[in-house]
């Protein structure tokens, strides 16, 4: 018998690929069929994305599938949050994308606190203040792109526009709405009077459509480009809510961490948490699947260990320094693992979020606070290590006292999970268990709402103990020590 497969298409900032997933023996299996490249491009002075050259390898990646002769059932897409399209009333898009690193938003945030405050906007949304926001966004739009604004019938998010695409059908999915920081966070619907008070056109903003919902089948033109007809789902077409199905937990009471470029540290919760003292700690609640939080806090994550790495390979002049030193990630996580250098530095401070070097950046941290200032990159990398290791603690603590919750296991997932040392440092800085994977966190979670939506498992529940049975999950006891 043929497998059934299914195929998620996980799109970053960076690049985008397409995982395709079957059972076999009881266990998923998942495979890359694809894999492209994205970024932002500078047009007419802002940053924007190429959503054409975005679909054009969607559509690239599903004739992929065929050449192969492994046709998806089903299909999904997830990508990052907050960007949008907006479409008049025949479906064209009358704008360009753009990216939220544009610099059109700033100066926004004072306008809307003039509107709100920001202690009134948490308590209604729950999500964090931050500048690339799509209420940031759209205010903006009101400014220097009004025109657009009023003309436009339609409001879409990235995955739910690459959907339409496909589908023709028009969708606005839950959790990446969630990112807007418009949607009410006690009814999970759009929050209107908050829309209204913002002049925003209240016409954009339909009803909102949970991960599982069927989105269609492909239309006529893409089943000749592609060869095939699939259906399409919605996942969490949030990577970051796609990436939460994957935790392999079990019960509702776990930590976890998506970890990559950023660290996404939290815990899911049935019911928002709107404390004053969640935002003053920048805490946020974006949707989950199953009308689930995720509770969590963004800390600067391996983006340093990555800067390093950078700086060293370009030919940074350390004391010493031979030229013939290796200075992959495995071997930056031995050689740190061996240093005694007992330096911490403030990982989410803004100081680390685009230094020139950030080599220096870490070193004069370190000066500043009257502790040793590393000198090598092994040394380099066990500070950072560490900080983030301290990090995760004081976040773990503060999701205890915010939530009341008591918890004993961290679950890491996504690439970060790799990082044996830093799993290590983690077990052992929280005193609490450490379970490390799947790494391919967003596409497995993709996979997974879509394999609820065709009922080839039950719920979210048996879902995750597919995955704790189909996938390695390395664990660390609090000690520090792999178990």
């Amino acid at each position: 018998m043929e497998p059934v497969y299914y195929l998620a298409v996980d799109i970053g900032a960076s690049s985008g690929r397409h995982m395709l997933a079957h059972m076999e023996n009881g266990k998923l299996v998942l495979e890359e069929i694809y894999r492209f490249q994205n970024g932002a491009k500078r047009v007419n002075g802002h940053l924007v994305w190429d959503i054409d050259h975005l679909f054009s390898e969607v559509v690239n990646g599903m004739k992929a599938c065929r050449e192969q002769g492994k046709i998806p059932k089903t299909m999904g897409i997830d990508t990052w949050g907050v960007d949008y399209v907006l479409l008049d009333g025949d479906g064209k898009r009358i704008s360009d994308c753009m990216c939220y690193r544009d610099e059109r938003t700033k100066g926004i945030e004072e306008q809307i606190e003039s509107i709100l405050s920001p202690k009134d906007l948490y308590e209604r949304t729950g999500i964090q203040k931050q500048s690339f926001n799509t209420i940031c966004q759209l205010m903006a739009d009101r400014m220097d792109r009004k025109d657009a604004l009023e003309r436009a019938s339609h409001l879409l998010m990235v995955p739910d526009y690459l959907t339409f695409l496909l589908t023709g059908t028009y969708h606005q999915e839950y959790t990446n709405a969630t990112t807007t920081q418009l949607v009410d966070a006690k009814t999970c619907t759009w929050d209107l009077d908050l829309i209204r008070k913002l002049h925003l056109p209240e016409k954009l903003f339909g009803e909102l459509s949970m991960p599982g919902t069927v989105a269609g089948t492909l239309k006529m033109e893409i089943q000749k480009e592609t060869g095939f007809d699939c259906t399409v789902i919605l996942p969490a077409t949030h990577d970051t809510g796609s990436a939460v199905m994957a935790v392999p937990a079990e019960g509702d009471d776990n930590l976890y961490i998506s970890s990559g470029t950023w660290s996404l540290f939290g815990c899911e919760l049935k019911t928002p948490c709107t404390k004053e003292q969640a935002r003053l700690l920048n805490f946020t609640n974006e949707g989950g699947y199953d009308r689930r939080y995720r509770f969590l806090k963004n800390i600067m994550g391996l983006w340093m260990i990555q800067n390093l790495k950078k700086e060293c390979e370009a030919g940074y002049d350390f004391p010493g320094r031979t030229g013939k030193e290796d200075y992959s990630f495995a071997n930056l996580c031995s050689r740190a693992e061996e240093e005694t250098i007992s330096s911490i530095v403030p990982c989410n401070d803004d100081r680390f979020l685009a230094p020139a070097s950030m080599i220096q950046e870490v070193q004069s941290a370190c000066r500043e606070s009257a502790q040793e200032v590393p000198v090598t990159p092994w040394a380099l990398a066990r500070v950072i290590y560490c900080s983030l290791a301290v990090c995760y603690r004081q976040a773990a603590d503060q999701i205890e006292d915010l939530t009341g919750k008591h918890f004993d296991e961290i679950h890491v997932v996504g690439g970060g999970s790799n990082a044996v040392y830093l799993n290590e440092l983690t077990a052992r800085e929280t005193g609490r268990k450490v379970s490390a994977g799947p790494g391919e966190a967003t596409a497995i979670g993709n996979i997974g709402a879509q394999m609820i939506a065709d009922h080839a498992v039950a719920d979210l529940a048996s879902f995750r103990r597919c995955v704790r049975a189909s996938f390695e999950i390395r664990t660390y006891l609090p000690g520090g020590k792999e178990e």
